[in-house]
């Protein structure tokens, strides 16, 4: 095998890169490697990354399992400290926060800063860290999916750091708080109590159960992110200041569940926990423990969520609100991101796949990367903050869904636009759907990483290649 391409690394527990050996036999590409490597390189902290140094100068939770997905590549010793960092400011009633704050940031660098979320005190009844100042809500759990693929890129150092062991007892706790504390709806699956748990903040999906929500006065508060993005490509004052509203209520009531004026049953969030509740199995059987039953329970949720949520008129999945119980008739990329999990009906993925690629979403015909709001809706918006434009994550997912479904022409199509986007965007926290222009932050972490995951993917299947025309048998 030709093993003369050097690409950028990271040496374990620095952030000096180093040169390491990988074969690839596209010179473009070899560029883009070193490219996001020195993102990650220089977002990081010394134990964990930041989403990007200015915009997001703290550590956010489901940013660090994407980036530890990407991360693995370059130092599998990197990525478990990343996600060993986010799990260490797990509160004792199982919840991860979303967000873990570096005392050494100002705090008026970002708001909602730890002193507005006060979890050390205003959490204490439901176990918040003592020393550690985080926010008291949580995000999508892709944090076992993420640990098991950190544990296969180098399976000898995971075993060696007990690196499973001790991050298995806390995302075993992290599933039970949203399986338990969190259905809300009766019916089994997670709720969010807050646009900012779900990730996707913004999504005209919000608007309807936002309407309930008296806006907290714009006087309270001052944004810090109209400082680093332009205004047009925000969340409206409006909306942030309900965002506002929310989460002081549920501070108040000491982040207790259930008393809020806003629950929603939402797909990605339960197909993300879903996919890692298989991983959790995989997890278990690595450490000699029985997963069958966690995997059993994983296809119970998978049989809910179609229950709850799929519409096949529409041919996709919705949200559903929990307070009136009723479904929310926005079209969403989230509605179609359950496409990654292996327990769907072939009639389902197949009919996902189609709107995936249809009039309201046009990947592949219309829109480079597919968009997070439906192109014919009348909120969409090419470049405000999750109302149509396309995201590096939600992609990721659904190139992992297509290629699980047997749709590799279509996952093959769609990873080639990713790779492509994200060079020519500067790793851009976000890009219009059809341009690619690049919007919010650039030199983003998860663009990155997943950048990285999907160069290494398709090395992989470049070396698969070579070594078959060659006879060979070894990979």
């Amino acid at each position: 095998m030709d093993r003369t391409t050097q690409l950028t690394a990271l040496r374990p527990g620095t952030s000096t890169p180093r040169a390491v050996d990988v074969y690839d036999p596209a010179a473009p590409a070899n560029a883009l490697h070193r490219r996001a490597a020195a993102v990650l390189a220089d977002n990081w902290t010394g134990l964990s990354t930041v989403p990007s140094r200015k915009l997001y100068p703290h550590q956010w939770s489901w940013d660090s399992a994407f980036i530890a997905i990407g991360l693995r590549h370059l130092s599998p010793l990197r990525a478990q400290t990343e996600l060993e960092t986010l799990l260490g400011a797990q509160w004792g009633d199982g919840r991860i926060p979303h967000i873990v704050f570096n005392p050494a940031v100002p705090l008026d660098a970002y708001f909602p800063s730890p002193d507005f979320w006060r979890s050390s005190t205003a959490g204490r009844a439901a176990g918040a860290p003592r020393t550690t100042q985080t926010s008291g809500i949580v995000q999508p759990p892709v944090h076992a999916l993420a640990a098991w693929l950190v544990h296969e890129s180098d399976p000898g150092l995971s075993r060696a750091r007990g690196f499973l062991p001790r991050v298995y007892p806390r995302l075993a706790a992290w599933h039970r708080y949203l399986l338990h504390r969190r259905d809300l709806g009766g019916a089994g699956l997670a709720s969010v109590v807050h646009p900012w748990e779900q990730g996707m903040d913004n999504s005209p999906t919000w608007d309807a159960p936002l309407a309930r929500i008296t806006p907290a006065p714009a006087r309270s508060f001052r944004r810090a992110d109209l400082d680093h993005g332009a205004a047009e490509d925000r969340p409206t004052d409006l909306d942030y200041g309900r965002y506002v509203r929310l989460a002081t209520d549920y501070r108040d009531r000491g982040y207790a569940d259930g008393e809020g004026d806003f629950a929603v049953e939402d797909p990605a969030f339960n197909a993300l926990l879903i996919a890692s509740e298989h991983a959790l199995a995989r997890i278990a059987e690595e450490l000699g423990a029985l997963g069958a039953a966690r995997h059993a329970r994983a296809e119970r949720l998978t049989a809910t969520l179609v229950e709850r949520l799929w519409d096949p008129a529409e041919g996709m999945f919705f949200c559903r609100d929990v307070t009136t119980d009723a479904v929310v008739p926005e079209r969403s990329v989230s509605g179609l991101l359950p496409l990654l999990l292996p327990g769907l009906s072939r009639d389902i993925a197949t009919t996902l796949v189609r709107t995936l690629h249809g009039l309201r979403f046009g990947l592949g015909d219309t829109t480079r990367l597919a968009p997070s709001y439906d192109l014919t809706g009348e909120a969409f918006d090419p470049h405000r903050y999750w109302r149509g434009p396309a995201w590096f994550n939600t992609n990721w997912l659904l190139e992992r869904g297509l290629r699980l479904h047997g749709e590799l022409g279509r996952a093959d199509a769609l990873r080639a636009e990713l790779l492509d986007t994200a060079g020519a965007s500067g790793f851009a926290e976000y890009v219009d759907p059809y341009t690619g222009e690049a919007c919010g932050a650039l030199g983003f972490s998860w663009t990155a990483a997943l950048t990285l995951d999907l160069l290494h993917q398709q090395q992989g299947e470049d070396l698969h290649v070579r070594l078959s025309d060659q006879g060979g048998d070894r990979a």
